[in-house]
């Protein structure tokens, strides 16, 4: 199959991310790209936690997941790959391999004004989602699987 959802989302992995989009795409793993993360086995063991044994957790700095982009597009099973951050994404949508990605939660943070009820964004963050939607890359913003995802125009 391949990376059926590249995910900014800001918690990471949570139940929605499992439950909600995982067992729907039959999910056989979910690729987790963060710098620190991949550096604490304290916070990757809390991350296994919330993922049933039979989908694997990939732990990847932004380096490392820019070299396994294509073999995880490969991959025979359906995965989930996310970033905790737009720089992250950006980073890896640089690679020319990133043709899609979900806004799936970006929270309130001091400068951060509200763009959808789960989409929080500096002026600046929003210019970087821009930026990757005008070299080709489809950006829309969607919670959950069942509700409609809103092309990044509608809600910058």
């Amino acid at each position: 199959m391949s990376l059926a959802l590249i995910r900014l989302d800001d918690r990471l992995i949570h139940g929605q991310v499992v439950v909600g989009w995982g067992q729907p795409l039959n999910v056989g793993f979910i690729v987790l790209v963060d710098d620190e993360v991949r550096n604490s086995a304290w916070e990757q063991d809390l991350y296994r936690m919330g993922v049933p044994a039979n989908i694997e957790v990939v732990f990847a700095s932004i380096a490392e997941a820019e070299r396994q982009l294509s073999g995880w597009e490969q991959d025979a099973r359906v995965g989930i790959l996310l970033a905790g951050d737009i720089d992250t994404m950006a980073a890896l949508a640089a690679t020319g391999q990133v043709k899609r990605v979900n806004i799936g939660g970006v929270h309130h943070r001091a400068g951060r004004s509200e763009r959808l009820r789960y989409v929080y964004l500096t002026d600046e963050e929003a210019a970087k989602l821009l930026s990757l939607a005008s070299n080709g890359i489809e950006v829309t913003a969607q919670d959950v699987p069942t509700a409609r995802a809103v092309p990044i125009r509608e809600f910058l």
